[in-house]
C-alpha cells in the first residue's frame, strides 16, 4: 500500500482503502480503480492523498517506516547522522541608534495600503465569515455533485455569505479580497470572490435586494462544472496545452448540465453557468455568443470573474493593483464586455483611489490628485518633490502599486 498525493494519481490506480470525507461520506470504496472524473472529485472534497494498492509490495523495512506519514501530533524524527549542533550566539548588548532626523514626507508617513487594512479589526472578522462561507460553499457543491442538490437552500446559503458584505462598502469588500491576495486559490474562494465582486456591480448598476441577492447566488455556482476537471489541469501552473484548453472549456456545458437537476433552480443561474466565459465581441466560449446573446447576470460575472483571476497571486506573478487591473482591461479592448457594466464597474474602481499613495514603474512615489475618464489607468499624479505628472501623456510610465 502507497500513499499518493491527489496531485499526483493517475487513472486506473487501485485504491487500498475507503476513501471518506470529513464528514464520514464514503466516496470510494477499496478496491475501486480511479478514473480521471473521481480523481477530480477528490479534489472538491479538498482529499490530500489516498492509500493505493501497489503492484508489488514492498517489505516493511526502515526505508518504508521513513516514508511513512508521521502523525501530524507526533514530535518530527530526523535519521540522518547525528551531527553536534553549533554552539548558540551568546547575546551581546547593542546600544540603540542615534535618531535619524528625517524630512517630513507624505510617503514616509503613509502606511502600506494593505497593511493598513490588515490591522483593522473588521480584517480578522472578515477573514473568519470567509471561511464560514468557504466550508458552506463546499456543502452545496457537494450536495449538487452527489445529490443533485435536494438539499439546496439559498435562503441558507446566503445567510452564511451576507457576513462578508453587511455593514460594508462595496469598495470595502473589493480591498478586503485584494488586501487577502488569492492566498485560498480553490476554486470555492474563487467562486466567494467572484460572487462578492458581482455584488459590488449589481449596487453600483443600482439593483434591487432580491436581484443582488440572485446575482450573488449565480455568482457561488458558475464554476461548478470545474468539478468534471482533473485537477492536474485545473491546478497547473505552466500554460495549457491545446487539448487541455478544450478540456477546461467544457465546464460551462458541464456547470450548467448539473445545475438545471436541482429541483426549483433559478434560470439566471443557469445562464452565468454556461455563458460567463462568453464575450461581446463573440470571441468567447463555448457558443461565441455576441452581446444580445449573453445573460446579463453572465455579462457582469464575466467582469468579476476576470478581475478576480487577476487580482490573484499566482506562481508566475504577484496579485496585480487596481491600475494594472484597469489597463488590463483597456488593452483586451472594452468591446468583449458589456459596455455599461464594465465602465460602471471600471470608474467605481478608479475614482475609489483617487488621494492614494502609488508607486510608479520608473520607482517614482506620488499621489493620485485626477484621475482622466479618457485614460482610467492613467491619473494624473503629484510625485513628492511637488511635481505634477500626467500618465496619460506618458506612454512609457504606469502605476505598478498602491501604498
Amino acid at each position: 500500500m502507497l500513499s499518493v498525493d491527489v496531485s499526483d494519481l493517475k487513472p486506473a490506480m487501485v485504491v487500498a482503502e475507503d476513501i471518506v470525507t470529513k464528514r464520514g461520506q464514503v466516496i470510494a470504496e477499496a478496491g475501486t480503480s480511479l478514473t480521471s472524473p473521481l480523481i477530480a472529485r477528490l479534489s472538491f472534497y479538498r482529499i490530500e492523498s489516498v492509500n493505493i494498492i501497489e503492484e508489488e509490495e514492498a517489505p516493511e523495512d526502515i526505508t518504508s517506516v521513513l516514508e511513512t506519514p508521521l502523525d501530524l501530533e507526533m514530535p518530527q524524527l530526523d535519521f540522518s547522522p547525528t551531527i553536534p549542533p553549533a554552539p548558540a550566539p551568546q547575546p551581546t548588548f547593542t546600544p540603540p541608534p542615534a535618531p535619524v532626523v528625517r524630512e517630513k514626507s507624505f510617503v514616509n508617513e503613509t502606511l502600506s495600503y494593505s497593511n493598513k487594512l490588515k490591522a483593522a479589526p473588521e480584517y480578522q472578522e472578515f477573514q473568519v465569515n470567509y471561511s464560514i462561507a468557504l466550508n458552506e460553499l463546499e456543502d452545496v457543491f457537494i450536495d449538487i455533485l452527489e445529490f443533485r442538490g435536494l438539499n439546496f437552500n439559498q435562503d441558507r446559503v446566503l445567510e452564511k455569505v451576507s457576513p462578508l458584505y453587511h455593514h460594508k462598502t462595496s469598495l470595502d469588500i473589493l480591498s478586503l479580497l485584494q488586501t487577502m491576495g488569492g492566498s485560498d486559490d480553490t476554486v470555492y474562494a474563487h467562486s466567494i470572490n467572484v460572487a462578492l465582486v458581482s455584488r459590488a456591480i449589481g449596487k453600483w448598476l443600482k439593483m434591487g435586494k432580491q436581484d443582488l441577492d440572485a446575482l450573488t447566488m449565480a455568482g457561488l455556482l458558475h464554476d461548478l462544472g470545474k468539478a468534471q476537471v482533473p485537477p492536474e489541469i485545473l491546478n497547473k501552473a505552466g500554460k495549457l496545452t491545446d487539448e487541455e484548453y478544450e478540456i477546461i472549456k467544457k465546464h460551462p456545458l458541464d456547470g450548467r448540465r448539473m445545475l438545471k437537476e436541482v429541483p426549483g433552480i433559478d434560470p439566471r443561474y443557469l445562464g452565468a453557468a454556461l455563458q460567463h466565459h462568453e464575450r461581446s465581441d463573440g470571441t468567447g466560449y463555448p457558443r461565441g455568443l455576441t452581446d444580445d446573446e449573453i445573460d446579463d447576470f453572465a455579462a457582469i460575472i464575466a467582469i468579476a470573474d476576470v478581475y478576480d483571476a487577476m487580482t490573484a497571486v499566482r506562481s508566475y506573478r504577484s496579485a496585480m493593483c487596481p491600475f494594472q487591473v484597469i489597463a488590463a482591461f483597456e488593452r483586451d479592448g472594452l468591446s468583449k464586455y458589456r459596455t455599461k457594466y464594465i465602465l460602471t464597474f471600471l470608474e467605481h474602481i478608479a475614482t475609489a483611489h483617487q488621494n492614494s499613495m502609488v508607486v510608479l514603474s520608473n520607482a517614482s512615489r506620488g499621489r493620485v490628485v485626477y484621475i482622466n475618464n479618457s485614460s482610467l489607468s492613467k491619473p494624473m499624479v503629484e510625485l513628492t518633490d511637488g511635481t505634477i505628472l500626467d500618465l496619460s501623456r506618458q506612454s512609457d510610465i504606469s502605476i505598478t502599486s498602491i501604498l
